[in-house]
């Protein structure tokens, strides 16, 4: 039995998968499958990945959650297309004691789908699956990714498209939704039954009577860390509402997200954020406003006094990990009190010049070649005369190794839908999900995956269509 499911009827419900017409394996992500100790055939695999049959014979399940969309309160929503299947126990990595929550999306309608089909279509697959692999290579904490699975099932969007299911794996898909839900109804009951079971599953060396502000300290710290990584690595996620938000810090259902190529700080992915809420650039204050709303639904656990400190917390937390990622970036190893300017110098170069952010920050390895850009004279000076400071030896593999060479570029896997939505060839995503695993890594002969978008695709948007 899943552990989740443990908790109850209130919680959760049971739901039967609705398999796929005529299902195959697009991509099964290999080192995750190794990690949790799997040992099946890929027609094993394909069985219970598309919905076909149970695994271990578990029920699944759809959790309710609520939640706050574009800052607005829906007091009910949940799981509306995916359901857990199953849990492992294994050396996977993310989990304390080594559960990790299997969960298929796409399978079917559930009761929370609102009159939807519960399916997701394959293009809206295909950026899920990859930017699982891509986030997990940046080392940014995330849900992951175990297979991508087309079918010949047929769903309207705006178009008539064919569904597909990707397995998400996590060591929970709890999210602060979840704690808003019982919070707005008073059933303050459930929401201390509900922290009890995030704590005992994933925080147990939390105890004594501050064990709930502990809880919540943590979950402020990795959500800030988190959205700090974002900011360092130029990831967009386009809808931070606060049912997308995990209470392990992870990053979760992806969307319409984006990389940002040309740097643009007020960047929105979404184009259906027409105020640009989840800009760029508002991302950080909206991880505050949403840690916000879950201490409000945390209020029947920890006083309202205590709550507003540990909040207090976040943006140093925030500015700390940004800090040093963008240190690491530049390749400076102490700091600096001018480090700060430096940085922002030549991010605004960036913007002024409309440069590429991360062919930029990697050339950054490349001084001789920066040099030929007569935009980055004045800054290099200033540059030369901080790296004097260092004296550090290995200053280019560190920078490799936080500025990546390859990122999920939209035009890249708008070329990989199209291949295999027009061709059914699907070689471009096992390519794309090789870079993206490592994108620090040189992957010589790959070097068109690097270049900035052609001009097709750079007005291409991207909706909460799925």
């Amino acid at each position: 039995m899943l552990n989740f499911a443990k908790l109850g009827s209130e919680f959760s419900t049971k739901v039967q998968t609705q398999p796929l017409d005529q299902p195959f394996l697009i991509h099964k992500n290999t080192q995750l499958y190794a990690d949790l100790g799997l040992v099946l055939t890929d027609s094993e695999l394909l069985k219970i990945t598309s919905g076909e049959e149970k695994f271990e014979q578990i029920e699944p399940i759809a959790s309710i959650y609520a939640g706050h969309q574009f800052g607005h309160f829906n007091p009910q929503l949940g799981d509306g297309r995916s359901c857990l299947i199953g849990q492992i126990e294994s050396n996977a990595p993310g989990s304390k004691r080594g559960y990790q929550e299997l969960s298929l999306k796409g399978a079917g309608p559930t009761p929370y789908s609102r009159q939807a089909d519960g399916r997701a279509v394959l293009r809206s697959s295909i950026r899920e699956y990859l930017c699982s692999a891509a986030m997990q290579g940046l080392n940014i904490s995330t849900t992951q990714a175990l297979s991508l699975v087309g079918s010949s099932t047929e769903v309207y969007r705006e178009n008539l498209e064919t569904a597909a299911i990707v397995m998400r794996v996590a060591p929970t898909h709890i999210r602060f939704g979840h704690f808003e839900l019982f919070a707005s109804r008073g059933q303050i009951v459930q929401v201390k039954k509900l922290a009890d079971f995030v704590i005992e599953q994933h925080f147990p060396e939390l105890q004594g009577a501050k064990v709930y502000e502990n809880f919540f300290l943590e979950v402020v710290k990795r959500t800030a860390v988190m959205i700090a990584s974002w900011q360092a690595q130029g990831f967009a996620h386009g809808v931070m509402n606060t049912d997308n938000m995990s209470i392990l810090g992870l990053t979760m259902d992806y969307g319409p997200f984006g990389f940002l190529e040309t740097y643009d700080t007020s960047f929105v992915c979404n184009h259906s954020d027409h105020e640009g809420r989840y800009a760029f650039d508002q991302q950080p204050s909206i991880g505050l406003w949403n840690l916000t709303r879950l201490a409000d639904a945390l209020s029947s656990l920890i006083d309202t006094k205590q709550a507003k400190a540990i909040l207090q917390t976040y943006e140093q937390q925030l500015i700390k990990s940004y800090s040093m990622l963008m240190r690491q970036k530049f390749g400076l190893t102490q700091q600096h009190e001018g480090d700060h300017q430096l940085i922002n110098q030549f991010l605004e170069l960036l913007r002024i010049h409309k440069k590429d952010y991360t062919n930029s920050l990697r050339g950054l390895a490349d001084l001789e070649k920066l040099s030929a850009d007569d935009n980055f004279s004045s800054w290099l000076v200033l540059y030369d005369q901080r790296l004097a400071e260092e004296k550090i030896e290995h200053r280019v593999e560190l920078m490799n190794s936080v500025n990546p060479k390859f990122i999920l570029r939209n035009y890249l896997a708008e070329e990989a839908i199209r291949e295999a939505e027009d061709r059914k060839c699907y070689d471009k995503i096992s390519t794309l999900f090789n870079l993206l695993s490592s994108p620090f890594e040189a992957h010589l002969g790959f070097e068109s995956y690097t270049q900035e978008a052609p001009k097709w695709a750079q007005g291409l948007s991207v909706s909460c269509s799925s």
